[in-house]
């Protein structure tokens, strides 16, 4: 946009003395003037409009100001003045005596890029005197022209809505900082500038004396995205100085505006709830670590990002600085599967400078935001029980018993990932024993077999930052389980326990042929026996053979293939032995 600059040109005037003379000679001389075509005198100006504009918006009247070209001849073609070879526009005003009589007359009526040739009889143009050196008296004068400017005094900013957005979050008001882009004409369609050959919008206040004043009043009341046509007449523009060489003196300017965006310098983050789910009962605050998905745009549209299309949520802490400042500000108060758009001002986004190549400076920045989970570190898994056994739970499940459950497993968004239905069979797992992740081992403990329980278990209990197969990084996960049964455990270190006292005589009853030594064989079939009979239990969720296999390489000291009475001792027994060594 153009700012005050140098006068072009000035206004070329009639001497004060050829004025006098010339209205002297319009007054005596009327009637003296030439032939017309058809053999008498002329009584008045002839006017032949041999261009006339497809579209006129206004016609010049009385009292008007015009800016118009011309080439002035006599009848056999020679010419006598020409606006061109001086390279310079008359600038004037119609119906006031500045101009001869049949040039005022002439001019009547006409619009803006129309062509027309005048004939001037003598008693309308310069009279019986002529000027001297230049217009022979009674002189009848032959004008083509082209008016390129008009305007009033009375003129306002003309302003004409071209194309208006369904949605307008805002208008542009006073002292708002505006970004838009333009194409700037003379009335007659000169272009003398434009602000898309710069690679860049125009930024800038309203109302704050940065603008013509035309340009501060046509841009008001504006939304983002509009387009509009701003007529301006030129002592709302840059008046008789003009601008440099590309605005002559006294034009009208045309501007046609895309606005790009607005903001003002007080504006603080605006939020739109676009869907809230129902049950929303924690909401986000500062120190949570959310996941949420995206997309950007600027304030007419351009999209210049979206977590969508690296289908990968944007995962970060809320109010912690890792993020833009108006995005911190957004997100907090979210619940999570709220859909919310979050409009940002430059000031809490990227302010001046913007970011890359896709976030210009003094953007206003529109967050379209899903919220898919959010938690806090110090979050622990939440339980909610959906049903328990009718019958009365005298044992639940503790560290260390072997239980069998069904689950659904989910994230916070509806997202399916695993179910043991799929498989169909329950889960098992020993609850402690670290074969499944921290929050279900913990929501399992305490549950009746029958019992049903919801359960949310924040990241650090479940796959962490890192995630697993299927599961993405920092996902909070949403369990529905089921307790089938339960077993218990054994104590710590043991793979296999009796439900009384052991035998007296122990090796002699697993000395199955009595020879003094247990080999592999004599051992796994005592146990079994032992089993069967309801005398112990093995560890529950092994496989029994690997069990087994495990306690004989336990007792098979010298690793000699069999037991000896010497080699074969409790753990019991190896646990007091243990205990006197350190004592």
């Amino acid at each position: 946009m153009l700012r005050a600059g140098p006068p072009s040109h000035t206004l070329l005037r009639l001497p004060l003395l050829q004025l006098l003379l010339l209205l002297l000679v319009q007054a005596v001389g009327r009637g003296l003037g030439r032939a017309s075509p058809a053999g008498g005198p002329l009584e008045d100006v002839v006017i032949e409009r041999y261009h006339i504009p497809r579209v006129c918006p206004r016609e010049v009247q009385m009292g008007d100001f015009v800016r118009y070209h011309y080439n002035g001849t006599f009848e056999d073609g020679k010419k006598f003045d020409s606006s061109y070879d001086r390279h310079t526009l008359v600038a004037i005003v119609v119906g006031v005596g500045r101009l001869i009589t049949g040039m005022d007359r002439g001019l009547m009526g006409m619009c803006v890029n129309e062509r027309r040739r005048l004939i001037v009889p003598p008693h309308l143009g310069y009279g019986s005197i002529g000027v001297a050196g230049l217009i022979p008296p009674d002189a009848t004068l032959y004008f083509d022209v082209v008016l390129l400017d008009v305007w009033n005094k009375e003129d306002t900013v003309q302003v004409s809505t071209l194309l208006r957005p369904p949605h307008c979050p805002r208008m542009v008001q006073d002292s708002d900082f505006v970004r838009y882009h333009y194409n700037g004409t003379l009335l007659d369609g000169t272009a003398f500038d434009t602000s898309y050959s710069k690679g860049g919008t125009y930024d800038t206040y309203v109302g704050s004396g940065w603008l013509i004043k035309g340009m501060d009043q046509g841009l008001l009341g504006m939304c983002p995205g509009e387009r509009r046509k701003i007529v301006i007449p030129p002592f709302l523009a840059y008046g008789e100085k003009g601008y440099g060489t590309v605005i002559p003196s006294q034009a009208s300017l045309v501007f046609h505006v895309l606005l790009i965006d607005v903001h003002n310098p007080k504006d603080t983050v605006q939020l739109e709830t676009l869907e809230l789910p129902p049950g929303c009962v924690r909401r986000a605050v500062a120190g949570d670590f959310m996941r949420y998905h995206y997309n950007g745009s600027l304030m007419d549209g351009t999209l210049f990002d979206s977590s969508y299309s690296r289908n990968h949520t944007y995962n970060t802490y809320v109010g912690q600085g890792y993020i833009i400042p108006g995005m911190d500000q957004g997100l907090q108060g979210s619940c999570m599967g709220e859909r919310r758009r979050i409009t940002i001002p430059p000031h809490l986004a990227y302010g001046e400078n913007g970011t890359g190549d896709k976030i210009p400076g003094s953007a206003v920045l529109i967050f379209d935001v899903h919220v898919i989970d959010f938690h806090n570190p110090a979050d622990p898994v939440e339980i909610k029980t959906l049903s328990r056994p009718l019958e009365t739970c005298n044992e639940t499940a503790k560290l260390g018993d072997f239980v069998h459950y069904h689950y659904n497993c989910s994230l916070l968004d509806g997202t399916r990932l695993f179910s043991s239905h799929d498989y169909g069979a329950p889960q098992e797992a020993t609850l402690g024993a670290h074969k499944v992740i921290e929050g279900l081992d913990t929501g399992l403990q305490g549950m009746c077999v029958g019992e049903r329980r919801q359960l949310v278990v924040p990241p650090h209990l479940a796959h962490g930052e890192s995630g697993a197969r299927g599961v993405p990084g920092s996902a909070v996960l949403l369990f529905e389980v089921e307790l089938v049964s339960r077993e218990d455990g054994l104590p710590t270190g043991y793979l296999f326990v009796w439900h009384e006292d052991p035998p007296a005589h122990l090796f002699e009853h697993m000395d199955l042929n009595k020879d003094g030594e247990v080999p592999v064989e004599e051992f796994s079939t005592f146990i079994k026996a032992q089993v069967s009979e309801g005398k112990g239990r093995l560890l529950p969720g092994q496989d029994p053979e690997k069990t087994i296999g495990d306690m004989f390489q336990n007792q098979d000291r010298n690793q000699d293939g069999k037991i000896t009475a010497e080699e074969l001792k409790l753990k019991s027994d190896e646990d007091q032995d243990r205990v006197h060594e350190e004592l």
